[in-house]
């Protein structure tokens, strides 16, 4: 029996594919292992973010393993096949639109020969087998490609243009996760705020209605990444829907800059102003919803006074989790070739600065969770016999002892830090909400 490793980089869309991977390779018969006992290795990169680290993969796995076969998978732009050819000449390329023939691919290396699967052709991928690696987690894929195309980013070159999944299909999805006992179902895609931008309509709010209102049962919804300027075409309608106790409290939208200019460099199509109003109205009419978001400091022609504008941002919306990333010129090709690159060094000193801003205004936003009761759900397991779950609010709870994954306990919250709550587990109080708990 031939020995399967697989690694899988990026976003929650990219492990799907790699749970689909897995599922078709075991009724094929292979059997799926650790790095050390396999015959074939495949790595399913994520460009998105620059070529750097899946070429650093690539020529790790090449140089650490000469005489194993190397199937490259995921997000491989048409920049990326030339380095990878440099340091494997036999690989086999399958681009995520090509997962199905991962079979196909093995089977070839076997015999000495080379499979290329490069083509750009939309299809519901997750219909494929799965066999997923966390059984409380159902990660459900409403769409695949992108409606925008961002300066700093190869979504659009490695998806394709927005395809949305018919609304039936993710309903059934959702209904399946949570008959195999999922109790978090998290909704992703490139960009979930353009579902429904293929046939030029906004679609998201209906989706999570019919989902909510044909998929009963006791779980929460986790909706991934949108982009604002979608986000605010149909505001009110999203909230409405939050305010079903299925949701999960959480919102990411990506603000990328605080600066109005950067934002147009970039190619989003919304203004700081727009921003703010978003945050404004959704914590108005969700109280207590957790906001995250991403930022890039460092991106061609930023000024100091132009990432101090980011700075204010973060001060004035206070987001509760946010992700940075130092501009690269390999985020996307046009990117290399913009004028006013910021020396490496500025960029490092950039998100030092904006990492301890947000650093202390997180943790400070965490200590008012100190005294709140109420229940999580358990989604993993912590270091040194501690377990963690999330809350309403998809807040990260640290509490020591054990459970089963999946399992509801109700807890206290003793202190924080930066990035979790820290608590334990006791008794519930009678007549308390378990889903809000007594934090306002």
């Amino acid at each position: 029996m031939t020995n399967i490793y697989i690694q899988s980089q990026g976003c929650s869309a990219n492990l799907v594919e790699a749970q689909s991977m897995t599922g078709l390779l075991s009724e094929a018969g292979f059997r799926i292992v650790s790095e050390m006992e396999s015959d074939v290795n495949i790595l399913n990169i994520c460009a998105l973010s620059g070529n750097s680290a899946p070429l650093r993969e690539i020529k790790k796995f090449s140089e650490q393993y000469p005489d194993k076969k190397l199937i490259v998978t995921g997000c491989i732009t048409g920049d990326l096949i030339r380095p990878i050819r440099e340091l494997n000449e036999s690989a086999s390329l399958i681009n995520t639109h090509n997962i199905h023939r991962v079979v196909e691919a093995v089977e070839e290396s076997l015999q000495g020969n080379i499979l290329e699967a490069l083509a750009h052709e939309q299809r519901i991928k997750d219909s494929l087998p799965k066999i997923k690696t966390n059984k409380i987690i159902g990660i459900i894929p409403i769409a695949n490609g992108c409606a925008d195309n961002c300066a700093y980013c190869s979504s659009k070159l490695v998806k394709g243009n927005i395809f949305s999944y018919p609304e039936a299909y993710v309903v059934d999805e959702v209904k399946k996760a949570v008959d195999d006992g999922c109790k978090e179902i998290w909704l992703t895609s490139e960009d979930n705020g353009a579902y429904g931008l293929d046939n030029n309509e906004y679609k998201l709010p209906a989706l999570l209605n019919a989902i909510l209102e044909k998929a009963p049962g006791n779980y929460k919804i986790r909706l991934g990444a949108a982009n604002p300027r979608h986000v605010l075409a149909m505001i009110d309608e999203l909230i409405a829907a939050y305010r079903d106790d299925r949701m999960f409290k959480f919102l990411h939208i990506p603000a990328e800059s605080g600066n109005n200019e950067i934002l147009g460099k970039m190619d989003r199509k919304y203004s700081v102003h727009d921003y703010k109003q978003i945050v404004e109205k959704f914590r108005r009419y969700i109280p207590d919803i957790t906001i995250a978001s991403d930022m890039i400091v460092g991106f061609p022609t930023e000024t100091e006074l132009q990432f101090q504008d980011s700075l204010h941002l973060i001060q004035d919306v206070k987001f509760d989790i946010l992700n940075i990333a130092r501009y690269s010129s390999m985020h996307k090709p046009a990117g290399a070739g913009m004028e006013g690159q910021v020396p490496v060094n500025i960029r490092n000193e950039r998100s030092r600065e904006m990492t301890e801003l947000f650093e202390r205004i997180a943790l400070h936003k965490n200590r008012n969770w100190i005294g709140w009761e109420g229940s999580i759900i358990v989604d993993e397991k912590g270091k040194d016999n501690t377990m963690v779950g999330r809350n309403f609010a998809y807040e990260p709870v640290v509490v020591p002892g054990s459970c089963n994954l999946g399992q509801e306990v109700y807890v206290k919250i003793l202190y924080a830090t930066p990035y979790d709550l820290r608590g334990k587990v006791i008794e519930k109080t009678v007549g308390m909400d378990s889903s809000k708990g007594s934090f306002s």
